[in-house]
């Protein structure tokens, strides 16, 4: 009786511990869940975009004849007009071409020295640039300088005697950031330093001689397709 006991004993010992060991193999074999890790795409700047932009001017003009100078006096104003370019992306250097034409209302007068007794009008009536940019990514954020030629309008003239319009070509020279808001859509912001060099006025009185020269800030909304 006694070897009997003894005997279940160790049996029931042993289907313990062998239960014991499945469960511990069954609990090592129990497969992991794994988390594909996500992929984050950096931004592409590359493609072509279209656009809209606005903002302000502010600069200079001179007058210059026979009689002397006006010295230089503050012209201002708004502008808004459309923009196209184009961006190729290598590694984080972005390189690209953009063109813009805007509506303007950047003037000024003035009645001091060679203008004395009357008053004359400087005003710039339409602007347009078409510049290169080199920016630097990081990833949806652009900073970039840019340069390239500027044209636009200049008009001369004297209250009660005449005017001159001139379509004159100078140069332009600036900066700025871009950043990828939604989707396809970026945003800018940006300074341009604009000479439009000078332009004759021969119905200013005399022949007259006048510059043209603004800082502007616009900001922007483009579309890449």
């Amino acid at each position: 009786m006694k070897h009997l006991i003894l005997a279940s004993v160790a049996a029931l010992a042993t289907v313990t511990m062998m239960g014991a060991a499945n469960a511990a193999d069954i609990a090592r074999r129990q497969p992991m869940p794994m988390t594909a890790p996500a992929y984050y795409a950096p931004y592409n700047w590359t493609g072509f975009y279209v656009g809209i932009n606005g903002g302000g001017g502010w600069g200079s003009s001179e007058w210059t004849n026979l009689v002397g100078s006006t010295g230089s006096f503050d012209v201002s104003g708004g502008l808004v007009g459309g923009t196209i370019g184009y961006n190729w992306q290598l590694g984080q250097w972005v390189y690209g071409l953009e063109g813009d034409i805007d509506w303007s209302d950047i003037r000024g007068s003035t009645s001091s020295g060679a203008c004395a007794g009357t008053s004359c009008e400087t005003r710039n009536n339409w602007l347009g640039t078409g510049r290169a940019r080199i920016g630097y990514a990081f990833d949806r954020f652009l900073p970039y300088v840019t340069g390239g030629v500027a044209f636009g309008e200049v008009k001369a003239s004297v209250a009660g005697f005449g005017s001159t319009s001139d379509t004159n070509a100078g140069w332009t020279l600036g900066g700025g950031i871009e950043a990828a808001i939604a989707g396809s859509w970026t945003a800018k912001i940006e300074y341009l330093y604009v000479d439009l060099g000078s332009t004759s006025c021969s119905g200013c009185l005399l022949s007259t001689n006048v510059d043209f020269h603004t800082n502007i800030v616009r900001g922007g909304i483009n579309y890449r397709f």
